[in-house]
């Protein structure tokens, strides 16, 4: 019975969730195909850009915390709608810029609006799942990334290759507006679809109810009480941050410079780009799920987010040394992919587990606002030393060093014990 029901609620919330992560992402690195015409159209740098494609998370920083709060306050329904609604009609307002200005703000006001969807749908899932289910739903839920990645990439370069100049709009300026209506339109959806809560669910009966609630409180009183302030002073929560800071550096790196990575290695076709830009999400799919399964099989998690850290590093490595040949590149950044992919499902299985209540709200926005700080710091980073340099490589050898680094931090974390299964 228990495994039907939680059959049931995957089943009811888990593909709504995820198609929300697939719009949300498409909607947060739709910039790096932009940038293909964008950059050029304005005559800007590659530092103008890096800043522009940054500053989003500078706002996800400020606001994620605060966001966090408000929805274990109001409710995941109300609160995840409002998000998807704002930052959709924020990104369509991004088909209308003309200054570097307007560029940066836009940028920082769909930072602000987003911030808290992630977190808070990690936070909402605590509310259902117990910590022995939740890496493998976690990871599902994550496939919105290589999802979108092989979305985005065909659908961004189709919208470049056949908008650009209808209606005496470039193709990138459609591109944020064709990719804003499908926020908008889940975002309405999602204020009748979900439920904030298990007693809330109608299309639960009261013995289901009874099982998840059960479950859920019984893993609670195993949690230590820890308050709001106290998770703020948790050595292990800033612990987790610093390596989910190393993750996240080679995420965006690798997102935000995707397409002009496989451009600098030939391709000029913005449709060619797009495709091949969905092949190392493709893969990571596959990894992303295995290794989820793995973790939930064998309660392990530190030598399943050391292994693909180091599968990234380096798929990083030989991706820059043969930067100019695109079949093996493409090889290299395939394997990085499917590193990446890995890595935040297991490592949100550790902070859910160890968090609580408004603790919990708190600890999981922290860990991840701080650690997009990444989100600012890796695309900056990627665009000033390709200014400087003259080339994309030296930046794939920092990633590499920063993902090697949150390997090792992992270890330095207490053993947690093993979970019957």
């Amino acid at each position: 019975m228990e495994e039907r029901v939680y059959a049931k609620v995957t089943w009811r919330l888990v593909p709504f969730l995820c198609l929300c992560f697939v719009i949300a992402f498409l909607d947060r690195v739709n910039i790096a195909f932009a940038k293909l015409q964008m950059v050029s159209e304005f005559g800007w740098s590659e530092q103008i850009y890096g800043l522009g494609a940054g500053v989003f998370f500078l706002a996800y920083v400020l606001c994620e915390v605060p966001s966090n709060l408000v929805m274990h306050r109001v409710g995941a329904r109300r609160w995840i709608a409002r998000i998807m609604i704002t930052w959709a009609l924020l990104t369509g307002a991004m088909a209308f810029i003309h200054t570097t200005t307007a560029f940066y703000t836009l940028r920082f006001l769909i930072g602000a609006a987003e911030a808290g969807f992630f977190p808070g749908v990690i936070l909402y899932l605590t509310y259902w799942y117990p910590a022995k289910r939740r890496s493998r739903v976690i990871a599902t839920f994550m496939t919105a990334i290589p999802i979108a990645g092989v979305l985005g990439g065909v659908l961004s370069g189709w919208i470049l290759s056949t908008f650009h100049g209808h209606g005496g709009f470039a193709g990138w300026r459609w591109l944020f507006l064709l990719e804003g209506i499908p926020s908008l339109i889940v975002g309405v959806i999602a204020l009748f679809y979900l439920d904030d809560n298990i007693r809330s669910a109608k299309w639960l009966d009261g013995s289901e109810k009874k099982l998840l609630s059960e479950n859920i409180e019984a893993e609670e009183t195993k949690k230590s009480a820890v308050s709001l302030s106290q998770a703020f002073a948790h050595p292990a929560v800033w612990m987790l941050t610093v390596i989910y800071f190393g993750a996240a550096m080679a995420q965006y790196g690798f997102g935000f410079w995707l397409p002009s990575i496989i451009k600098g290695a030939g391709v000029s076709s913005p449709l060619e780009i797009g495709v091949l830009s969905a092949v190392p999400y493709a893969f990571g799919i596959v990894a992303m799920i295995s290794i989820g399964r793995s973790a939930d099989r064998h309660g392990e998690h530190r030598w399943h987010y050391l292994a693909p850290c180091f599968v990234a590093a380096v798929g990083f490595v030989v991706s820059a040394l043969y930067s100019k040949n695109l079949a093996l590149s493409m090889v290299a950044l395939t394997a990085a992919c499917m590193g990446l992919q890995c890595l935040a499902p297991v490592f949100w299985r550790i902070p859910t587990s160890l968090l609580g209540g408004v603790a919990a709200a708190a600890g999981i926005a922290l860990i991840n606002s701080l650690g997009n700080l990444a989100g600012f710091v890796s695309p900056y980073m990627v665009g000033w030393i390709a200014y400087h340099s003259g080339s994309t490589a030296p930046a794939l050898y920092v990633i590499a060093g920063f993902l090697l680094l949150s390997a090792g931090l992992v270890f330095c974390l207490p053993q947690a014990p093993k979970r019957s299964r």
